[in-house]
C-alpha cells in the first residue's frame, strides 16, 4: 500500500495494487476508486481530502510489507 497527498490539488492517494486501473468508479461526491478490468478495487483517490479527513494523521504511518515473506507466512 502506498499512500501520497498533493498539497497543493488538496488530493489524497492510496494505492492498493500494482496493476495498472481499467476504469474509475465515483463512489460519492469527490471519492473515487480505481478498479481493474475484473473489478477489484487497486486505488482510491480522495478529491479535496483535507475537507474529508484528517490528513495529519493519514500522512503519519508508513509500513511497507515484503509480499512473498507474507505468502510464505500464511501458507
Amino acid at each position: 500500500m502506498n499512500v501520497s497527498y498533493d498539497n497543493e490539488a488538496d488530493t489524497l492517494y492510496i494505492r492498493l495494487g500494482e496493476e495498472q486501473p481499467e476504469g474509475v468508479t465515483e463512489i460519492s461526491d469527490g471519492v473515487n476508486v480505481d478498479i481493474t478490468r475484473e473489478g477489484r478495487v487497486i486505488g482510491i483517490e480522495l478529491l479535496e481530502a483535507s475537507k474529508k479527513i484528517d490528513i495529519q494523521t493519514i500522512l503519519v504511518y508508513s509500513l511497507e510489507f515484503d509480499k512473498n515473506l507474507l505468502l510464505k507466512k500464511a501458507a
